[in-house]
């Protein structure tokens, strides 16, 4: 068996084990959970067909990127499934479709594309072309509240101590900032 099969096994059970092991967005709120594609050095999310399905059905999109062995991401999860009986009605209500995208920490804003179409950008560039102020440093956990065409709706905070509260979550589904 040559190396680049061996590679290849190596990075396709990587990603089976992100799929298998990962907590991510729990049942109840019914995520389209998009696994990355790529190699070690560029890991690359595939927006395409939960964008189309959005503006299809004239949804918003409830994008969240989590890592697999990321604390805070756990904890905001956690937050999630013990909110569910509450919070998942608001979800529907106010129209959203929730994509779950699993990542690692060791997925860095270098690492990190989007594909949209036939376009595939950077974190760093991604963020500038969606308008996006926090075009920076990559933080987990990391949410993104878009319109079908994939135009922001709200800037979202982004690392640990947001969204902990039943009234913060819902101030970002109605659109409060």
């Amino acid at each position: 068996m040559g190396v680049f099969r061996l590679a290849a096994m190596a990075w396709a059970l990587f990603f089976w084990s992100l799929a298998a092991g990962a907590e991510g967005i729990p049942a109840a709120y019914s995520p389209v959970v998009i696994l990355p594609a790529g190699g070690p050095d560029r890991t690359e999310f595939d927006l395409t067909a939960v964008a189309e399905r959005a503006r299809r059905e004239s949804k918003r999109l409830y994008v969240y990127l989590g890592a697999r062995d990321c604390a805070y991401c756990r904890k905001y999860e956690s937050f999630l499934e013990a909110n569910a009986k509450e919070l998942v009605r608001y979800f529907a209500e106010y129209n959203y479709i929730v994509v779950d995208l699993r990542s690692a920490l060791s997925v860095t804003q270098d690492k990190l594309y989007i594909r949209v179409g036939d376009s595939s950008r950077s974190y760093v560039e991604f963020q500038k072309v969606i308008g996006d102020v926090r075009a920076r440093m990559l933080v987990y956990p990391l949410v993104w509240v878009f319109d079908g065409s994939l135009r922001p709706l709200m800037q979202m905070p982004a690392g640990t101590g947001t969204f902990q509260t039943v009234p913060e979550q819902l101030e970002i589904l109605q659109l409060v900032e």
